[in-house]
């Protein structure tokens, strides 16, 4: 079975392809409402979880109806209030959610178009619905870490007080973040007294007040332009040594050592056995030869088997950084090479006693 994730994201997209086509609200409900609670794991067809245009009489008020109530163990939980898809729900007149939130016992409302879901609470007043919601999702602008918010919501989920304790959060950091947005763009009087407070001494007259507005302004999206290119500097710095060790890993993935190449290893450690150590000699494989080299050190090398070619086989021999190359049938053939090898060795040899 589909969780929910997937099942918000097809619905995103089946309704980015028909919400042209829609123009009712009944049609809203059908095509974009009642698909959006069936993911959340309610069944749309039975009346005891989900009761369509619900009505409760309210005072002197009769037979006034929200659209849809849902229902947890018998108990209201949710009330939803229905608009168009076109419409704009920050102009919408939700005055039967309000009353109807202050005579049942739901703790939550939902305003929504099928697009874009307002989640409503008591935050602010016990039992009397919040006028902003604590929690807004956009069924085409969503962000993943969303939706483990609208989880909470899901049948399966549902409980009061784990979404209490985490809506209050939700709504006034929401607000703030707005709040906080409009400034940016905007910067108010307010803030703007406070920042020339800190850094200017004299009066904040009407000219101040409209050239610090400015400043303010451009400081202000400067900083964060600053800091979002810190963050992204960072980021590519930390996945450059990551991209570098899988270009090695894949690169290695690649070389083979083959049994010849190990055999011609074995034949120059025992040439270089009359003048040296054979502990110091060392093999590393690439992809076109494999290198027999000094100390473990690349600068030092003695030979390259080129062994790779199924029709010939060669040998590089350095001296003075130079390499000779000779053809050989097979690596027993190195032993002709033995001269040039330990050759190679005592030069590297002088040179380390010169430069001791």
């Amino acid at each position: 079975m589909e969780n929910i994730e997937e099942k918000i994201k097809a619905l995103s997209v089946r309704a980015q392809d028909i919400v042209g086509s829609i123009e009712t609200e009944e049609a809203t409900k059908n095509a974009l409402i009642m698909p959006f609670l069936a993911a959340l794991g309610y069944d749309i067809f039975d009346p005891s979880i989900l009761t369509p245009e619900f009505t409760a009489d309210i005072g002197i008020k009769k037979g006034e109806k929200v659209d849809y109530a849902i229902k947890k163990d018998g108990r209201i939980v949710i009330l939803i209030e229905c608009k168009p898809c076109k419409s704009d729900l920050s102009r919408a007149h939700m005055g039967q959610l309000f009353r109807y939130f202050m005579t049942t016992e739901a703790r939550f409302a939902i305003l929504t178009n099928g697009i874009d879901y307002w989640f409503y609470s008591d935050i602010d007043s016990e039992n009397k619905m919040d006028e902003s919601p604590f929690f807004r999702f956009n069924l085409f602008t969503y962000r993943p870490n969303q939706i483990a918010q609208l989880k909470k919501f899901s049948r399966k989920s549902f409980d009061v007080d784990a979404i209490l304790g985490t809506a209050s959060n939700l709504k006034y950091g929401s607000e703030v973040k707005s709040i906080f947005l409009s400034e940016i763009e905007n910067p108010s009087e307010d803030i703007v007294r406070f920042f020339v407070s800190k850094v200017f001494s004299g009066r904040f007259t009407k000219n101040v007040k409209e050239e610090f507005t400015v400043i303010v302004k451009n400081a202000i999206q400067e900083a964060i332009r600053d800091q979002i290119s810190d963050r992204l500097s960072k980021a590519l710095e930390a996945s450059q040594p990551q991209e570098q060790h899988k270009e090695e890993e894949a690169q290695e993935a690649e070389i083979e050592t083959t049994e010849e190449e190990i055999e011609g290893f074995y034949i120059i450690k025992s040439i270089c056995s009359k003048d040296i150590n054979p502990n110091r000699i060392f093999m590393r494989d690439a992809k076109s030869y494999c290198a027999i080299i000094l100390d473990d050190n690349n600068r030092k090398t003695i030979a390259r088997l080129r062994f790779n070619s199924a029709r010939k086989k060669k040998i590089g021999v350095f001296s003075k950084k130079e390499e000779k190359i000779f053809d050989i049938s097979d690596p027993q053939d190195i032993y002709k090479y033995s001269e040039n090898i330990l050759k190679t060795i005592r030069e590297y040899e002088e040179t380390s006693e010169q430069d001791g």
